[in-house]
């Protein structure tokens, strides 16, 4: 038996023996499925599942296993428990989501999942931003088109007065990634001329930063 399998097998042993118990056991469940969550053990959290395991528990950071298995990119895990049900959209104690979280952090593959069980398209994180914008601003070429095709806003406004092309233009690096993002954008019909908190267009950002292929995209797009 490889120790992988002797593991799972040492979770299961312990969630059914938990199972038998009163209701004084749940948070030893509860602790077993954060540890197959976040170790990225399916198996073993389909057992917890079924002999009781809450899987809307939460951690002290206010983390569902759902949102502790994304943490970790434990992708098979997080379908076990978006399969079982888990809410995409359950925050944390810092207001992000599975779904929130995945998209921020380009986790294509759990993203899908999450959009094909009801992520709130709406929803934002602690800048008050979309999935969108964080996707944008790190590059994450595949994330951007996936929630641009989901039909997120593209010029939802953040806390800081930002939205996605400006954020990929303000904090990405102007190389190949951010060329695409900003060309995905523009081509879902972001307004090339919405500027931020202080007036300052997506244009005049590009030109400070001497991002040229940026910059004639925005051009062609009609900035000014």
């Amino acid at each position: 038996m490889s120790a992988r399998h002797w593991i799972t097998a040492q979770v299961l042993a312990t969630a059914m023996l938990a199972s038998c118990s009163a209701g004084a056991d749940e948070p030893a469940l509860a602790r077993e499925l954060f540890q197959a969550a976040e170790s990225g053990d399916p198996a073993a959290v389909r057992a917890l599942l079924a002999h009781g395991a809450d899987i809307g528990a939460r951690d002290a950071r206010g983390r569902t296993p759902l949102l502790a298995a994304v943490h970790q990119r434990r992708t098979d895990a997080a379908r076990a428990l978006i399969d079982a049900g888990a809410d995409v959209n359950a925050r944390d104690a810092i207001n992000d989501s599975a779904y929130l979280y995945a998209g921020a952090s380009g986790q294509l593959e759990i993203l899908r999942m999450t959009l094909a069980h009801g992520a709130d398209l709406r929803s934002t994180n602690r800048y008050g931003g979309t999935a969108l914008i964080p996707a944008a601003e790190r590059g994450h070429v595949e994330t951007v088109r996936a929630l641009v095709d989901a039909g997120v806003d593209v010029d939802h406004v953040n806390r800081l007065g930002w939205t996605a092309l400006l954020e990929a233009i303000i904090l990405g690096d102007g190389g190949p990634r951010h060329q695409d993002v900003v060309r995905l954008l523009l081509d879902a019909g972001a307004d090339a001329n919405l500027a931020d908190g202080d007036g300052i267009t997506p244009l005049q950002h590009a030109r400070q930063r001497r991002q040229a292929a940026i910059e004639r995209m925005l051009v062609a797009a009609g900035a000014r």
